[in-house]
């Protein structure tokens, strides 16, 4: 089966980083890297659609300043590299990123993030999502919210709820469904994560692994998609 939308959750850099005895961001330095390579795999695998989930928001509110903050800086670094990357417009990779960005970020994060999805904006061969400061309940919610407005500022008339008109009024409207949701650092204990993408996941299959994020190689990425290639999709039939 061919793939066209693949999601991974990148779980396991900060105990990656604990049992090498290093400081968490340490792992976080370490699983941006990886990130670059996954991301050129997907790109040679010629997967249309690939999104990482870098960093929720419980993420962001938990988890103590010091380790943010060093967070912060790698992801204004990765995407200032992103905006100019020669391979990104060589092969015309839209960026983009979902969430609460102005409104958890610093400015150093949301100004290198919207230079990176500008300069993409044109592309459309492939499209790289990130999930940033992002809850897929949260999203729901909103999108909930959304509709409800939109009905009472038409002449107070409910219109009627359809599948195309939740998914319009999601922040990941744009994304396809999921066909592979690739779940890191699980440690024997297969679990989901805040409600990632949870339109688009309602069919999707899942591939864990106790492999932390640091660790998960390219050859593990393709192993993971050959895997889902080797699968009988029923699509609840």
């Amino acid at each position: 089966m061919k793939l066209n939308h693949v999601a991974i959750i990148p779980d396991g850099n900060r105990r990656w980083a604990k049992e090498k005895g290093l400081e968490p961001w340490n792992g976080h330095k370490v699983g941006a890297e990886n990130t670059i390579k996954i991301i050129e795999e997907a790109k040679k695998l010629e997967i249309p659609y690939f999104t990482i989930w870098i960093a929720s928001l419980d993420n962001l509110k938990k988890r103590p300043k010091i380790e943010v903050t060093f967070l912060c800086r790698v992801f204004a670094e990765y995407f200032k590299r992103l905006a100019d990357h020669p391979d990104v417009h060589k092969n015309e990779v839209n960026v983009r990123a979902f969430g609460f960005l102005e409104e958890v970020f610093p400015a150093s994060v949301v100004n290198a993030v919207r230079e990176a999805e500008k300069k993409t904006a044109s592309y459309d061969r492939f499209h790289l999502s990130f999930l940033m400061g992002y809850d897929g309940q949260v999203e729901m919610v909103q999108a909930v919210e959304k509709i409800v407005a939109q009905a009472l500022t038409v002449n107070s008339q409910p219109q009627p709820v359809t599948s195309e008109l939740i998914k319009e009024n999601l922040w990941t409207q744009s994304l396809p469904p999921v066909d592979l949701v690739i779940r890191t650092g699980v440690d024997n204990a297969p679990h989901w994560s805040g409600g990632l993408l949870m339109w688009q996941t309602a069919y999707s299959q899942l591939h864990f692994t106790n492999t932390y994020y640091p660790d998960f190689t390219t050859e593990d990425f393709k192993k993971a998609v050959e895997d889902y290639q080797d699968r009988d999709r029923r699509f609840g039939s």
